[in-house]
């Protein structure tokens, strides 16, 4: 059994995600505003603090990060740094301090999304964030010391979310948070790093 913390526990993957890994693990949960721990992923003493409280754990999942979505035309650099500050960087915030709270062996699980590879329109900020997440992690793995693991989560549009994002995402085939969840097992469990799960 393994003491893992995920962040983002709340969210359609994320309560997947809980289901799939709390069913044989130690899950201790954090989110902004639910979870064991509160944490805002855009503040290194939050962040800090929050890994402070939960200790040393086997691995790390944030399954949370929010992006700006809006058209190129109309987009300011204030719309575009949401992404950056908040799914981007608060994701490579809870990386670069997390590691030091691993157990040798340990895992950090982050996540992406099908926009890296398949844009969209009005989605800009989605697909930059969502590169340099996987950009950050195929580099990262080849630095992290300790046996310490590291890959990213991909999925495409989950069919939980069709209603809501459907009209953005013309075509494209949708997954089950279920399904997308196994990804997230396989990062933990598994005993690959610097890889990017794509759940299509």
């Amino acid at each position: 059994m393994k003491k893992i913390l995920l962040i983002g526990a709340s969210g359609t993957i994320g309560q997947a995600v809980a289901k799939n890994l709390g069913a044989r693990h130690q899950l201790i949960t954090a989110g902004r505003s639910s979870g064991d721990h509160r944490v805002d992923l855009t503040s290194d003493q939050g962040v800090a603090a929050l890994l402070e409280t939960v200790g040393k754990v086997d691995a790390i999942v944030v399954t949370a990060g929010n992006l700006h979505f809006g058209p190129l035309a109309e987009m300011t650099a204030a719309q575009f740094d949401i992404g950056l500050q908040d799914k981007l960087l608060g994701q490579v915030r809870v990386a670069l301090q997390g590691q030091r709270w691993l157990n040798d062996g340990g895992s950090i699980t982050l996540t992406s999304g099908v926009l890296s590879v398949e844009p969209i329109a009005a989605g800009a900020n989605a697909t930059a964030v969502n590169a340099a997440l996987e950009g950050f992690a195929a580099a990262a793995a080849i630095e992290l010391p300790r046996g310490i693991r590291i890959n990213v989560i991909s999925p495409t549009l989950l069919t939980e979310s069709l209603a809501t994002y459907g009209p953005f995402f013309p075509g494209f085939e949708t997954v089950p948070a279920e399904r997308v969840a196994l990804a997230y097992q396989r990062s933990v469990e598994g005993a690959q790093t610097g890889k990017v799960y794509r759940v299509m």
